[in-house]
């Protein structure tokens, strides 16, 4: 079979609905913060969660026994198990999450490694702007708009798709993309003016790169070059993004778009 998944996502909405969460310390507390985050409710009395039809279980005891015997009495009381650091006793497992809401991005390992998971969604924030989740909400203002600008349901996602594909007028990487939905929605956006916006680089390790210069590298139509910037620096760019070598009698405002100017100067 080609193209299998190690486990199924899903976002389960638990908002008022109980969950039990057995065990106590520094395993369990998470769990209890993350239901209650989620809008649940948190039981820690068995007895209980079964009278009460609870369908989910997180179970963080210590006792590595006290685990095994938890998630045999959950599941044959039809819960869905999840039992802290131990993968295979787990009916699902928890994901890193990236919260922009109401978007939110989930990476899993399937308990492979939920360190991996961590520096993964941490590399991630700090590409994806903050903005991400006022983007999501005024997409869905815009939909009786949409609906009447393009009454044609495949119409319409084609449109959609260009606006949000990268370059393009709702680009989800430029963060003030979700200024521009309402118009873009009746059509009256005017075209992106240009923008010139300039980085110096001292290290050639793009986890070196604050936000705000990994974000201006995500949404760049231009780039211009002044020195030998680093490959690994200039792969965080945009693959469609214009290159070329700055010269220092040329206008850096060319286009229309955004462009980057990206300087080299490492230290020592």
């Amino acid at each position: 079979m080609t193209g299998r998944i190690a486990s199924l996502p899903l976002f389960h909405q638990i908002g008022g609905q109980q969950v039990l969460v057995l065990g106590e310390g520094p395993a369990a507390e998470p769990k209890r913060r993350l239901v209650e985050r989620a809008g649940g409710v948190v039981v820690d009395d068995f007895p209980r969660a079964i009278d009460e039809g609870v369908r989910l279980a997180f179970i963080a005891y210590e006792d590595a026994a006290a685990c095994e015997v938890a998630a045999i009495n959950a599941r044959c009381a039809g819960m869905l198990v999840n039992v802290v650091d131990r993968p295979e006793l787990c009916d699902f497992t928890t994901p890193s999450i990236l919260d922009r809401d109401p978007l939110l991005v989930a990476i899993g390992t399937g308990g492979a490694s939920a360190g991996l998971a961590k520096h993964v969604r941490l590399r991630l924030e700090r590409v994806l702007p903050a903005t991400l989740g006022a983007l999501a909400r005024a997409l869905e203002a815009a939909r009786p708009a949409l609906r009447m600008r393009f009454p044609d349901g495949a119409e319409r996602r084609r449109a959609v798709d260009a606006a949000l594909a990268e370059g393009g007028a709702l680009d989800p990487l430029d963060a003030r993309s979700h200024e521009r939905v309402a118009q873009w929605a009746k059509g009256a956006m005017a075209p992106r003016p240009a923008e010139v916006a300039e980085i110096t680089l001292a290290s050639p390790d793009p986890d070196d790169l604050t936000l705000r210069q990994a974000r201006l590298l995500g949404e760049a139509d231009v780039l211009l070059l002044d020195g030998e910037v680093p490959p690994a620096i200039l792969a965080r760019a945009r693959a469609d993004a214009v290159r070329r070598v700055w010269d220092d009698d040329a206008d850096a405002a060319q286009a229309d778009g955004l462009t980057v100017l990206l300087r080299w100067r490492p230290q020592g």
